[in-house]
């Protein structure tokens, strides 16, 4: 983590460039398979195969975008789990989150790194990606399936649908939250947020970076 100065203006890094490349990796392959995978759920969205190539290509590659979303998830997972452990503050911001909602903080559980929105939605992502990627194995036709009993194969192509629509649920709520709070989306954009954001939506994270590091 760093601070600079770009344009007499003081800025702090929030993500580096290959935690920037990983998320958008994931995001967009997120984005690929959402339209893919409504393609597949129901006849009145079979036009989306378009997008694709047809529906034999999307049948194709659907599986295999997959798993480069499964392993990106699983790079930021590894990289960010400490910051979304749950913690007695998170759920005191929880019970504030009328007050978060109409911009009233005063009072409200300084934020470490992540908020408890935050890191309900880290663990909201992580049984979903695993149950996504178990139950894509077994439906998946051209390799796995043939090793499995038809209900069980149902059965998994049920937990899929299902699970993808948790998924893309909890996206959505992650999209908006990022549009809605000014800034956000800037930081994985460039990698950058000033002091004041920092300060406002994330005091504790804000106040570790101004402490001096013991050099041993």
């Amino acid at each position: 983590m760093s601070i600079v100065k770009e344009d007499h203006r003081v800025l702090i890094e929030r993500y580096n460039a290959n935690e920037r490349t990983i998320h958008w990796i994931t995001a967009i392959s997120f984005v690929m398979l959402a339209l893919s995978g409504l393609a597949l759920f129901h006849p009145a969205m079979f036009w989306l195969s378009a997008l694709f190539g047809g529906g034999q290509w999307m049948r194709v590659l659907h599986p295999f975008i997959g798993l480069v979303m499964f392993f990106g998830f699983s790079g930021l997972a590894l990289r960010y789990w400490h910051h979304n452990l749950i913690e007695i503050d998170d759920i005191r911001w929880l019970m504030h989150i009328l007050d978060i909602l109409n911009n009233r903080e005063e009072g409200v559980p300084e934020v470490n790194r992540y908020n408890a929105g935050q890191k309900m939605l880290f663990w909201t992502l992580l049984p979903c990606m695993m149950i996504l990627l178990l139950t894509g194995v077994v439906i998946w036709r051209r390799y796995f399936s043939g090793y499995f009993p038809i209900d069980i194969v149902r059965l998994a192509a049920l937990a899929h649908a299902a699970t993808a629509f948790v998924l893309i649920a909890a996206i959505m709520v992650h999209i908006y939250a990022g549009i809605w709070i000014q800034g956000t989306l800037g930081a994985m954009l460039h990698g950058y947020v000033t002091p004041g954001w920092a300060r406002k939506h994330h005091p504790k994270w804000f106040r570790s970076l101004l402490k001096p590091r013991d050099p041993h």
